[in-house]
């Protein structure tokens, strides 16, 4: 008889073996490179328009939050942080053997909550302190978990330790630890950028909002670069980007950063520090970097020209740095994101955002191009560093002196140091 090539072998069983297909959106190999490119995609304005519907609503609930102040900003972080969690958690998930373990599943949780502990209450050590007075229960309660948080954290961290052991069982050991060394990277690489963020909220909202803009921008620029104008691929790994896009963004990115931050520096709510963790508005001296100085043009500008003089915060020269990083470098953390979803054969990380996948696609809050929380992560850290290695004051100030009194000293030394400073005051 003839053999049939055309059909399926058969299991012994009598049931059809399929092989199991890829999530993974795959490039057409019999194609030239440039048939991928936005340019040529047929149905990229149904997609533009689901993005910008969705988009609006991300921007309207962005700027609420930004409305409300650092802590509702804070919230945001943390509610994020929730949801990039559970989708990466169930990244690697396979029910087959989540079920042989239960209660395994919630010792990732178990670790993710020790983070949080760990992460912000140290932050909490250098902001809650000056919200409370020492007459409050509340401050003895924050007082306590404070000195002894280190140990809190370890010892829970221990507990989370033991209770993995405790859980292997025969036979799934490899999935196990596998899914341990998972929880371990989840946790760095969603707490590494959120650390810097916060840092960056509570040095200002402009810290914080600025180079998120940027991000928002760029990538904006980029997709609609590439949608009108994209001819030449940019690389391989991202088939749909082009040198025109990146290009296109790059330029518009460095300009926008430049007005973007006259605009934002000239609100004291946005620019001011937030030195504990009480709400309402700001007011502060600004410092020199949101003072306006005043530039007489060249005499070769046209007379028809409506300035003679413009205004310029010195804080702008700043933001073009920051431009030219968000323009130039923070897009290979989308270029990783793309390796990073091909290397799990996954479109996205998830579905809660329609036309931009799920949150962690979309925790910059970004309205156009597939980039995520990569981005934003190394842009985050960036911000920070630069702050602090070009902008924060290097040398002690009262109020920093002042600070650290109040973290570090009891009620009875603080009266102490009181009494000496008046006797020293006094001779």
């Amino acid at each position: 008889m003839q053999k049939d090539h055309g059909s399926t072998p058969a299991t012994p069983t009598g049931r059809l073996r399929h092989r199991r297909r890829s999530t993974e959106v795959l490039p057409d190999v019999g194609k030239e490179n440039g048939s991928h490119l936005l340019v040529n995609d047929q149905n990229k304005y149904r997609s533009m328009l689901t993005r910008i519907y969705s988009s609006i609503w991300m921007i309207g609930g962005f700027v609420l939050i930004i409305y409300l102040g650092h802590l509702y900003i804070w919230a945001m972080v943390v509610v994020i942080q929730i949801f990039m969690a559970r989708e990466l958690f169930s990244l690697l998930r396979k029910s087959h053997e989540d079920r042989q373990l239960p209660g395994f599943r919630q010792m990732n949780w178990h670790f993710f909550f020790t983070a949080v502990l760990f992460v912000y209450g140290r932050f909490l050590n250098q902001q809650l302190v000056n919200t409370v007075t020492s007459g409050q229960p509340l401050y003895q309660l924050v007082s306590t978990f404070i000195k002894y948080h280190m140990v809190t954290c370890y010892f829970l961290y221990i507990a989370g330790f033991m209770w993995f052991i405790l859980t292997l069982k025969k036979k799934m050991y490899k999935y196990q630890f596998g899914q341990y060394a998972w929880t371990h990277m989840i946790l760095i690489v969603v707490f590494t950028q959120s650390s810097f963020t916060v840092a960056n909220i509570f040095e200002g909202i402009f810290w914080f909002l600025l180079p998120a803009s940027l991000i928002v921008i760029n990538d904006c620029a980029a997709y609609f670069f590439g949608f009108f104008f994209g001819r030449t691929p940019l690389i391989k790994l991202s088939p749909k980007k082009t040198w025109e896009g990146f290009i296109g963004a790059s330029v518009t990115t460095i300009i926008s950063a430049f007005v973007l931050a006259n605009v934002l520096g000239r609100y004291e709510w946005l620019t001011c520090p937030r030195k504990d963790l009480s709400t309402g508005w700001l007011h502060c001296d600004p410092g020199p970097l949101f003072k306006p100085e005043y530039f007489t043009l060249p005499a070769w500008i046209p007379k028809w020209f409506p300035w003679r003089e413009v205004q310029i915060l010195p804080v702008q020269w700043h933001a073009m740095w920051l431009g030219l990083f968000a323009s130039i470098i923070a897009p290979f953390g989308g270029f990783f994101a793309s390796g990073f979803k091909r290397a799990f054969k996954i479109k996205d990380f998830g579905d809660s955002i329609p036309g931009h996948g799920g949150i962690t696609d979309r925790m910059d809050c970004q309205c156009c191009a597939k980039f995520s929380l990569f981005v934003q992560m190394v842009m985050a850290v960036f911000a920070y560093i630069y702050h602090q290695s070009f902008i924060a004051p290097q040398s002690l100030s009262v109020d920093r002196i002042l600070d650290q009194i109040m973290m570090n000293l009891t009620f009875e030394e603080q009266q102490a140091l009181f009494m000496k400073l008046g006797q020293i005051i006094k001779a």
